[in-house]
């Protein structure tokens, strides 16, 4: 996979994304090595997404959380899952929210962070223009989602499709896919992930 061209200023979100990496890396015991070779991204890029300097797009995050063994609704900011009792409920001002800022899109996770959880529900806004690049890519798991607003592209292996508010989907998130906003305004959609 190719990274992105790091930016010579370092946003707040990149900082606090790539902090929570770190974190996630260590508690795993892996070096950048480690994560280099499963990732198949540079050591030096891997560093620099740490340092907050490079922004990791949705791509290279789900490759992240599969090299930790983690569904990505682990690395979003302030994702430490209650150790006392699990949460049922999540309000809405309470929500996670993971903003990949250059690629145009946000997912806020609508479900309580849970370990024992495979199932995630996030609501994905996307911006005009925001993809998540032309490379395909894959995970472990399965997903599902509903437009809800505007549209958007789907690829998934050789097939493409447009949908447009009202339309759904799902696959296997071990077949390559990628997607795109479609719409010349925001689009959002309901989407569910599973390990």
């Amino acid at each position: 996979m190719s990274a992105p061209a790091a930016s010579g200023a370092s946003q707040p979100v990149d900082q606090e994304i790539g902090a929570g990496l770190r974190r996630l890396r260590r508690a795993r015991g892996l070096s950048l090595v480690d994560v280099a070779a499963r990732t198949n991204l540079s050591i030096g890029f891997l560093s620099q997404i740490e340092r907050g300097l490079s922004s990791p797009t949705l791509r290279v995050l789900v490759g992240m959380a599969d090299a930790f063994g983690v569904g990505l609704a682990d690395l979003f900011p302030n994702g430490t899952p209650p150790q006392d009792q699990p949460a049922t409920i999540v309000r809405g001002a309470d929500r996670s929210e993971l903003q990949l800022w250059r690629s145009g899109i946000r997912k806020h996770l609508l479900t309580p962070l849970s370990e024992s959880s495979k199932l995630n529900l996030y609501m994905v806004e996307l911006e005009p223009g925001a993809n998540t690049g032309d490379e395909p890519y894959t995970h472990q798991g399965e997903e599902a989602g509903l437009v809800m607003q505007g549209a958007m592209l789907l690829k998934v292996e050789s097939e493409s499709w447009t949908l447009l508010e009202g339309d759904s989907f799902r696959f296997l998130s071990s077949r390559p896919h990628c997607f795109a906003n479609a719409a010349e305004r925001e689009t959002r959609v309901l989407w569910v992930t599973s390990l």
